[in-house]
């Protein structure tokens, strides 16, 4: 059977990693370099080495050290649609979620000091789209071509 003409389809990667941050770097690197070989990807280089990289490392970070509690026997399980038009990352953690409209600005002047409370304020400024579900453990960040 032939596939009809038009667009390469859209392409799923998966991966599910204990939480434990040593891991973060390697799990960024191995799904960058694969969503990178996808040949229709919709973003381009830079896009896909700083925001991409940088806002799926906070989520990984984020769903596991406050989602998982660094509890190594938890996975966190990120899958990632890279589309013709969008790249899709969503990042579930199995804790018992959060309100993602409660933590506090880090620009505010009293929060400043804090070295805690920027990671999501950092994936907000780098992906197009940042949702959370209902219970808050499952993040989706979007990422358009330019």
């Amino acid at each position: 059977m032939r596939r009809p003409p038009g667009p390469e389809p859209d392409i799923e990667l998966w991966l599910h990693v204990p939480s434990r941050l040593d891991l973060v770097g390697e799990a960024v690197e191995l799904l960058t370099t694969q969503t990178e070989h996808e040949r229709r990807t919709a973003l381009s280089a830079r896009q896909l080495r700083f925001q991409f990289r940088t806002a799926l490392a906070e989520a990984l970070a984020n769903a596991m050290t406050y989602g998982n509690r660094l509890d190594p026997e938890k996975e966190v399980e990120v899958r990632i649609h890279v589309g013709i038009r969008q790249v899709r990352v969503e990042v579930s953690d199995a804790g018992e979620g959060f309100d993602p409209d409660v933590p506090p600005d880090p620009t505010a002047p009293e929060n400043l000091e804090r070295e805690q409370g920027r990671g999501l304020f950092v994936m907000r400024h780098l992906a197009d789209e940042v949702t959370f579900n209902d219970k808050g453990n499952r993040l989706c960040l979007v990422f358009r071509g330019r």
